[in-house]
């Protein structure tokens, strides 16, 4: 499953390590593919939507919206 979001407060490559990183404590195995100037995150993953995003909060950065891919 793909999930791509809306992640505003990525500001630098920095911020998509961090990010990256984040959602591979969920998930090792996961593609994670950062845009930091469009500002999205696609993610594919068996884990759920929510576990997702709670690596990406976790993070310290915010999820405004999402969709399937």
């Amino acid at each position: 499953m793909a999930l791509k979001m809306t992640v505003p407060n990525i500001a630098c490559d920095g911020c998509a390590e961090t990010i990256t990183e984040s959602i591979h404590t969920v998930e090792p195995d996961a593609k994670v593919d950062v845009d930091v100037k469009a500002k999205t995150v696609t993610v594919e993953a068996q884990a759920s939507e929510e576990s997702i995003k709670q690596a990406i909060v976790a993070a310290g950065y915010t999820v405004e919206g999402y969709q399937h891919g």
